[in-house]
């Protein structure tokens, strides 16, 4: 996995751009977070965590949290598209002033769950349990962020 690029590199590379702020959007993706924060406790509350289950947990925390990037970037009149655009959303955690360890665990996420989805790589409980308690620490506070 190459080291994650400075946001500005994003925006000046065309990847991030300039927009209106869209908050219907980003009322709508701040709503799917939740639900999804929401799905990972009642399964976990059902099932708990497993080997066999572990992809589940890592891409729905993976999901609430780049849709909460997402929604922050939509609010201030930013979004970002096409090849990148996740790692532009990753890399807008610095200018959240998120720490650089939570950056860079964010960015593994994101890499981790692009093998689940185009690789399929699987995961154990051990790391889905890692990714849960970082849902849990960074959720509330990008949530805030957004209002």
């Amino acid at each position: 996995m190459k080291p994650l690029r400075s946001f500005k590199e994003f925006l000046k590379e065309g990847v991030v751009k300039k927009s209106t702020p869209d908050f219907l959007r980003v009322k709508s993706l701040v709503e799917e977070a939740a639900r999804r924060k929401e799905f990972v406790h009642r399964l976990i509350g059902k099932m708990g965590v497993s080997d066999e289950d572990a992809n589940y947990f890592v891409e729905n925390a993976y999901d609430a949290l780049i849709g909460l990037l997402r929604a922050k970037l939509l609010s201030v009149g930013l979004v970002a598209s096409g090849k990148g655009a996740h790692e532009a959303e990753v890399a807008y955690m610095r200018e959240l002033k998120f720490s650089e360890a939570d950056v860079r665990f964010m960015n593994s996420l994101r890499y981790f769950r692009n093998g689940i989805l185009y690789y399929g790589e699987r995961f154990d409980a051990e790391y889905a349990k890692k990714v849960l308690g970082f849902l849990e620490k960074v959720y509330p506070r990008l949530k805030k962020m957004i209002g």
